[in-house]
């Protein structure tokens, strides 16, 4: 049996797209393959890192990516986590199941730096619960 393949996508693929695919590898005990994109690349956002890191998972390693077509293409499902990713993102096959999660940008945030980065600890919070949620689902549909 394959793994089924999703792929979070975002608009510059440097902090929500990369905590999507962080928590979906941490969580899915090998049972997904899991990847992240964005409809531009603005590199990996440090304090994506560090708010994950805070959890224990690990995306230092990770790096911004474009949109690859064929990827996209054979993805399973494709999850968009902000409104320009749903706007933008190509056309996929029916085969291809598309959910969207809008989720704030906590790049956006403003404040002193704790504020900034319990803004991140929010918006990972809620990724790690929506993955979980959707992992879960998986497993009981037999996914």
């Amino acid at each position: 049996m394959t793994k089924p393949v999703i792929y979070f996508l975002c608009t510059g693929n440097s902090c929500r797209s990369q905590m999507a695919e962080g928590w979906a590898r941490h969580l899915c005990q090998g049972r997904v393959r899991a990847h992240s994109a964005g409809v531009e690349t603005h590199g990996l956002n440090p304090r994506a890192v560090a708010v994950m890191k805070e959890a224990g998972v690990d995306i230092s390693q990770h790096h911004s990516k474009r949109i690859d077509p064929e990827l996209l293409f054979r993805s399973d499902v494709v999850i968009t986590l902000c409104g320009e990713a749903e706007e933008t993102c190509p056309w996929t096959p029916p085969t291809v199941r598309r959910l969207h999660w809008p989720l704030s940008d906590p790049a956006r945030a403003v404040g002193s730096d704790e504020e900034i980065l319990d803004a991140f600890r929010t918006v990972r919070d809620q990724i790690r619960d929506r993955v979980k949620g959707f992992l879960e689902s998986l497993s009981t549909n037999g996914g």
